[in-house]
């Protein structure tokens, strides 16, 4: 069971990152509502250098799929929508390098995750994918980096999971706020 030092929105306590999905269709305004979150997101001089490219269509989800690491294929297979978050490097106003677009990315990632949540939803997000592949099947454009990959659904059966990551198919505990909150200066 997680444990909470202070009192903060339901959503946030509540978002955590499952395996176990249903398969079952997400209805498109709940999917786009999530964007729409995702849009949202504070970003460097509001460039919002996020992009998504969405699959849920057979066709579209079976190139996505192509793309994972054996271990996130065993569950990630079941979802019904898979997303590629990618980030714009430069600044559309004069080319200049955003040092700042995978943090903005990863906003936007945060606030589509805790709509997700806020809609019965569930979300997890991947690295163990080919990010070399996804630029080439996607022709994404090397000025884009690719971030991450986030599965979309609805809350599955864990028992339907491998056995092994059953074990693992519940809210991870975080570390405690006095390893992560140094005042003044980075104590490690």
């Amino acid at each position: 069971m997680r444990d909470f030092s202070y009192e903060i929105s339901e959503t946030i306590k509540k978002r955590w990152s499952p395996r176990a999905f249903s398969g079952e269709p997400v209805d498109e305004d709940d999917l786009m509502a999530l964007f729409e979150a995702a849009r949202y997101a504070p970003s460097c001089f509001n460039e919002q250098p996020w992009r998504f490219i969405v699959a849920t269509t057979e066709d579209e989800i079976q190139v996505m799929r192509s793309l994972l690491n054996e271990s996130n294929q065993e569950w990630a297979n079941k979802a019904p929508v898979l997303a590629l978050l990618v980030a714009k490097k430069s600044f559309a106003k004069d080319g200049q390098p955003n040092n700042w677009h995978a943090f903005d990315a990863g906003t936007a990632w945060g606030f589509l995750a805790l709509e997700a949540e806020r809609r019965g939803l569930i979300t997890h997000a991947m690295g163990g994918f080919s990010k070399v592949k996804a630029h080439e099947l996607l022709a994404i454009p090397g000025k884009y980096e690719v971030l991450a990959m986030i599965a979309i659904g609805k809350m599955g059966k864990k028992e339907e999971l491998p056995p092994a990551l059953q074990e693992r198919e519940e809210p991870a505990m975080r570390k405690p706020l006095k390893e992560i909150v140094f005042p003044g200066r980075l104590r490690v």
